[in-house]
């Protein structure tokens, strides 16, 4: 070969190894970028991605917060949960597992089906909840027979328990498992017996009885099996709340109320509920276990409803406990004064129309405060008339009817509280008898025993009290529980006065409507208003065939109705009481309201250092003309020269017992 053959294949080879070189060289370049990257750039993540695959990091449910009531008795807690487990990969065959289980714990058919559709649906080590809810004894039959049960086991998780039963629920709710459109992301909600509130205080409070999760990692293989727990971190539990409620006075006075009643005690001072309660009701406990098709099935389909707190959703014209309101009306417009009297002589005319008086004798000459102790229909059809319905609407609200009260209670009614431009957006005129109508209660109105409780708060204190539930969160006390949390209403005080004290004499003094309502001296003195609403209209053929309530059909009689505050002298407690088709609120309501109101005094209120205050006098009625006739400006109701000189004094006749 000669040199420069040996010279060109020299260089062919140096040519050749400066490319393999080179090749190696950008090789080993890559993968030292590469390597960089992975280890110095991305090595967190890639480790964070071998450690999920290694750790599996699950979610641990918190205990609920407790509710207690305003003593500190418990009344939702937690009580324990034994539930049995399946799981397929530890038992040769599921059926004879099965088989031999049920001799311990009955299943039907269907539980059987939803076992075995559980166990094909998920992974072989994966547990399936063969029923949730053991009794001790069930609990232990199991784990006497553990070595003939292959495959099962025993868990214990916590379930929500109310120690009052019905006697709570409508107020404190309860608690079902989420829904689908709940869970909206949140994987708490996601976890097997996970509750949320479902009503009451629970679903208002629900996030916060919730609490926060907690955490617990297991070390899995490839296929999710676990090896052994890593590490436990326990979740927060839900905050403990405190209601306003006294759960042994709600329980008295679930006690004493039959089905269709409802009664709602209020602090007037502050607007503490301090007893709701309404017949029928329901237990709460039943919907942690599951409610049953049969079991719903019932309570919808009765007709006295007692899924639904009528306290709050009972809506309720509110007859002549709304008197007070017409009379505040008046005396705000100026349209009537408080000495100014109106004659009644049983009925009232307004063109071709007749209006009855409860009294078909009349109650004679009549000012706000007699008016009101007699529950004189004619008076407040007279002062409604020149007062208006606008007038007498804006009242209403500012005394919290017909607006939304806000309590802590979801889906709480408002009520109603009619205008003259409601009606005229209906494409109806609202007329004049109308506006008559409403001046005692009837009408359009709709209320609410808790709107009516509220409305009796305001007039004893002139604050703008609101009603509401929530004490104390985990022990901090929440706004609203003094006095001066809550606006004056900027009623002048000489009107309210006015008023309380013709609440005074519906209780106190001889011919009022609600003596039954008297309370024992040794507690104070106790002024309400009775009230009565017609379901149904009397025509003039039947008052002239002698019509009697009493003789008609439950359904037809009217309902009862009753407020109060007590003591008089410094009011603390207001109450209302709706007694449906009870036919009077003397007969039904108040001797009702008088021994709820008895017992909340005796229970929450020290008794009284001094005796109770010297009651209020009369007003003293105005002298006759000298013509005999009452004083001026007397309502156009005024029939005959015969019964204007017969002033205050009723028309001859048979007594008739006040029934208002």
């Amino acid at each position: 070969m000669s040199k420069r053959d040996e010279e060109r294949r020299s260089s062919i080879f140096t040519r050749r190894a400066l490319l393999l070189g080179a090749g190696q060289l950008g090789l080993f370049g890559f993968l030292g970028f590469r390597l960089q990257k992975l280890q110095l750039e991305e090595g967190e993540r890639y480790a964070t991605l071998a450690e999920e695959n290694r750790v599996s990091t699950r979610l641990l449910a918190p205990p609920r917060g407790r509710v207690l009531d305003r003593a500190g008795r418990v009344v939702a807690a937690n009580d324990l949960n034994w539930r049995v487990l399946l799981t397929a990969e530890q038992t040769q065959d599921v059926s004879a597992t099965l088989e031999t289980l049920s001799r311990l714990l009955p299943m039907s058919e269907a539980e059987r089906a939803r076992i075995e559709r559980d166990i094909r649906r998920r992974r072989r080590f994966v547990p399936v909840v063969v029923r949730e809810f053991l009794s001790w004894e069930e609990m232990a039959k199991i784990e006497v027979n553990a070595p003939d049960l292959p495959g099962i086991s025993v868990d214990v998780g916590t379930t929500r328990f109310y120690p009052y039963t019905e006697h709570l629920a409508h107020v404190v709710g309860y608690v079902a498992p989420p829904a689908e459109r709940d869970i909206d992301g949140d994987p708490l909600l996601a976890l097997p017996g996970i509750r949320v509130g479902r009503s009451g205080i629970e679903r208002h409070h629900d996030k916060l009885l919730r609490g926060r999760a907690g955490t617990v990692q297991m070390e899995v293989n490839a296929v999710g099996r676990v090896i052994r727990e890593l590490d436990r971190r326990e979740g927060v539990r839900g905050q403990d709340l405190q209601i306003s409620i006294d759960a042994e006075l709600q329980k008295v006075v679930r006690e004493r109320i039959e089905e269709g009643t409802s009664v709602v005690v209020m602090d007037a001072r502050n607007g503490e509920v301090l007893a709701m309660a309404s017949q029928p009701s329901f237990d709460p406990n039943l919907f942690s276990s599951g409610i049953s098709n049969a079991q719903w099935r019932e309570w919808t389909r009765n007709r006295a409803t007692p899924l639904i707190n009528k306290t709050t959703n009972g809506l309720y014209a509110p007859g002549s406990t709304f008197k007070m309101i017409v009379g505040l009306a008046a005396l705000d417009a100026k349209t009537v004064t408080p000495g100014e009297r109106v004659f009644c002589p049983g009925h009232y005319d307004l063109g071709d129309s007749r209006f009855h008086c409860h009294n078909r004798y009349g109650h004679g000459s009549q000012d706000l405060r007699g008016a009101l102790k007699h529950s004189c229909d004619v008076y407040f059809y007279e002062v409604a008339k020149r007062t208006g319905i606008d007038r007498i609407s804006a009242m209403a609200r500012r005394f919290g009817l017909g607006v939304d009260l806000e309590i802590e209670l979801p889906g709480t009614r408002s009520g109603f509280v009619p205008t003259r431009q409601w009606r005229i957006d209906q494409g109806k005129p609202w007329n004049l008898g109308d506006t008559v109508v409403h001046g005692i209660g009837q009408g359009f109105y709709q209320m609410t025993p808790l709107s009516l409780a509220t409305m009796t708060a305001r007039l004893a204190t002139g604050r703008a009290v609101q009603p509401h539930l929530t004490r104390a969160l985990d022990g901090r006390t929440q706004r609203g529980i003094r006095a001066e949390d809550w606006p004056s209403l900027g009623i002048p005080e000489r009107d309210l006065k006015l008023v309380r004290e013709g609440m005074w004499a519906v209780v106190n003094e001889e011919g009022g409507t609600g003596r039954t309502a008297k309370i024992p001296g040794n507690l104070g003195v106790l002024a309400g208003k009775t009230g009565s609403v017609q379901v149904r209209r009397v025509s003039r053929e039947q008052r002239e065939r002698g019509f009697r309530v009493e003789n008609q059909p439950r359904e037809w009689r009217p309902h009862a109705l009753f407020v109060a505050f007590a003591p008089y002298d410094n009011p603390q407690y207001a109450i209302s009481v709706v007694v449906e088709h009870g036919t009077s609120g003397s007969g039904a309501a108040a001797p009702l309201a008088r021994d709820v109101m008895v017992e909340v005094m005796n229970r929450l209120r020290p008794p009284p250092a001094t005796p109770p205050a010297t009651p209020p006098a009369a007003t003293p009625p105005a002298a006759p003309q000298a013509n005999g006739l009452p004083p001026a400006r007397t309502t156009e109701a005024l029939r005959s020269p015969q019964q204007l000189a017969e002033g205050a004094r009723p028309p001859a006749g048979p007594p008739e017992t006040p029934r208002r």
